[in-house]
C-alpha cells in the first residue's frame, strides 16, 4: 500500500536506553561454539555492547520516564498531545492496552486517543504512518509516538544466533502538523504466509506457556532455547531482506521522484551490521550513507533501531538543518516498508538512560 502526506513532520526524538550494559566478551561462555568462531561472528555481525532491561522493567516504564522528561523540560506540553500511539512487540499485559496505562501514568487528558500496535522491526515506519493519518484530524494537537521493546526478556541467553543481538530501547517522538507543505511518500507491504520466520511460539492463546514449553532444547546449529523464547530462521530472514526489501525501496524512491544520490541518509532498521551492509551493496548505495553501527553499541531494539540510529549518528546535524532521508523497517510479520521525507531541524534529538 502506498501513502502520500503533506504538512507533517517529526518535531523531536528522545531514545531511552537501559543503563544495564552487557558486552559480547563477557557472554561468550554462554554459547556452545568455540571462542574463535564467536570472535569471527563478532567481526561479521557487529556484536559489541548491548543494552538490556532489568527483569522487572517493561516498555511502559521507559516510555513514561522519557515522556516525563520532555514535559518537565517544556519540550512538549501535556495539553498539546492529541494522541498517544504505542508500537511494541512486548506489551505489559494482554489487557489492558499498554498505551492506556502510559496515558494514565502520565496524567494525560481523557480526550487523548490511545492505540496499541503490536509490531516489531518495521514498527517506527508503521507508527509514523498511523501518526500522519491521525494528524489529519488533530489540528494543532500533536502525536506522542512511542516505539520500543523489552524483548530481551524473551530471548534465551544461550541462543548465540539471537541473544548477542538483543537490545532494549524505547523512543518517544513528537509528530506534528507544520506549515511546510513538502511531500511525504511511503510504502508498506506485509506477508503473513512467512510469519513463522520470526516468532515466539508459546505465550499466547494458541500455545500458552507451561512447564513443558519452558524446557530448553538444542537445535542443529547449537542454539539452546525453549518454546517460550524467540526463534529466528536466519536464512529466511536474510533472503527476505535481500530479495523483497530493495525493490520496495527502489519503488518508494521512484514514487517520491528522488534518486539515490538526492537522499542524504538512508536510515534503516539494523538487525546486524552484516545485513545492513549487504542491503547497501544490493541497492548500490555507498555504505557511508547507510549507518550500520547501532547493534555494536546498543543491540537490535526492534522498531526502535531507526530512532536510535538518528539519535546516535545524526543528533547534531538534524537539530540544525533539514535532510532528505529514506527510513526503512523490515522484519517480523513479515512486514517491510519505507518512507521518503524531510527530517529536521528537530527541536531535540537525544538519549536518556533509564
Amino acid at each position: 500500500m502506498k501513502f502520500k502526506f503533506h504538512g507533517k513532520r517529526i518535531g523531536g526524538i528522545l531514545t531511552v536506553i537501559p543503563k544495564n550494559v552487557r558486552t559480547f566478551e563477557e557472554e561468550m561462555g554462554n554459547y556452545t561454539a568455540t571462542n574463535a568462531r564467536m570472535k569471527r561472528m563478532k567481526e561479521v555481525m557487529g556484536y559489541g555492547e548491548h543494552r538490556i532491561v532489568e527483569p522487572d522493567t517493561c516498555v511502559s516504564d521507559m516510555a513514561v520516564f522519557g515522556a516525563e522528561q520532555l514535559f518537565a523540560r517544556g519540550l512538549v506540553k501535556k495539553d498539546e498531545i492529541g494522541a498517544l500511539l504505542l508500537v511494541t512487540d512486548s506489551p505489559d499485559h494482554f489487557l489492558p492496552p499498554t498505551s492506556n496505562i502510559i496515558q494514565g501514568r502520565l496524567g494525560l487528558s481523557e480526550d487523548v486517543y490511545c492505540l496499541d500496535m503490536i509490531q516489531g522491526c518495521s514498527g517506527y515506519v508503521i507508527g509514523l504512518l498511523q501518526a500522519f493519518q491521525l494528524l489529519e484530524q488533530l489540528g494543532d494537537k500533536k502525536v506522542l509516538l512511542i516505539v520500543g521493546t523489552a524483548l530481551s526478556r524473551k530471548v534465551s541467553p544461550k541462543d548465540r544466533k539471537t541473544y548477542p543481538l538483543a537490545g532494549d530501547a524505547v523512543s518517544v517522538s513528537i509528530v506534528e502538523n507544520c506549515d511546510e507543505m513538502t511531500d511525504i511518500h511511503a510504502e508498506m507491504r506485509m506477508d503473513g504466509t512467512r510469519a513463522n520466520a520470526l516468532m515466539i511460539p508459546a505465550g499466547g492463546f494458541r500455545m500458552p506457556c507451561t512447564p513443558e514449553t519452558a524446557v530448553e532444547h538444542e537445535d542443529e546449529d547449537g542454539n539452546i532455547r525453549s518454546l517460550d523464547n524467540i526463534v529466528m530462521k536466519g536464512g529466511e530472514v536474510f533472503n527476505f531482506m535481500q530479495v523483497d526489501v530493495p525493490p520496495l525501496i527502489e519503488d518508494n524512491l521512484q514514487t517520491a521522484g528522488k534518486t539515490k544520490e538526492e537522499i542524504d541518509w538512508f536510515l534503516f532498521h539494523q538487525p546486524n551490521k552484516f545485513m545492513v551492509e549487504k542491503l547497501a551493496d544490493e541497492l548500490e548505495i555507498p555504505r557511508e550513507k547507510i549507518p550500520s553501527n547501532i547493534v555494536s553499541h546498543f543491540g537490535n531494539a526492534s522498531g526502535a533501531t531507526i530512532p536510535t540510529n538518528i539519535c546516535f549518528n545524526l543528533a547534531d546535524k538534524v537539530c540544525k538543518q533539514s535532510f532528505d532521508v529514506c527510513l526503512s523497517g523490515f522484519g517480523v510479520g513479515l512486514a517491510w516498508g519505507a518512507i521518503v521525507m524531510k527530517l529536521g531541524p528537530l527541536r531535540f534529538c537525544e538519549f536518556a538512560e533509564y
